[in-house]
Parts: C-alpha cells; sequence; structure tokens
C-alpha cells in the first residue's frame, strides 16, 4: 500500500501530461484515486487499468460486417 500524493506529482513521476491523468481518474482507470473538492488524489504505487479489448474479437470487422473498400462520400 503505498503514500497518497497528489495527481499532478503521479504524473511527474509516471512521465505522462496532467490532463491524461485526469481523464484516466475520470474514467475510473485509476484504482486508489478519490477527488477530494477539486483536487485527485492517488496511491503512488498505482498503475492503470486498461479497458481495451485485446482478445481480437473485433479482428477484420470490416470484412465480416460491411463492404470493404466502399467509402461514403
Amino acid at each position: 500500500m503505498g503514500n497518497l500524493i497528489t495527481l499532478a506529482e503521479y504524473a511527474r513521476q509516471r512521465g505522462i501530461p496532467h490532463s491524461t491523468a485526469q481523464q484516466r481518474a475520470r474514467r475510473g482507470c485509476y484504482v486508489t484515486a478519490v477527488r477530494l473538492g477539486r483536487d485527485w488524489l492517488i496511491e503512488d504505487d498505482d498503475e492503470p487499468i486498461d479497458h481495451r479489448i485485446k482478445s481480437g474479437a473485433y479482428k477484420d470487422w470490416r470484412a465480416k460486417y460491411g463492404k470493404e473498400g466502399e467509402h461514403d462520400g
């Protein structure tokens, strides 16, 4: 269990923009992020949760559901 630090300090430590850390906190990508007033606090050892689908479920979706090679416009 890590120490609570501000989201700005967390972003500096990780080398990411502060706005990116804020967006991730709003979306729920950090388990320990807590908002107090207008400031965010987070544990210094928290890692973001990746919500992207990596299973390949959408592989070749254009060929399955759309006409390949045709564009509107």
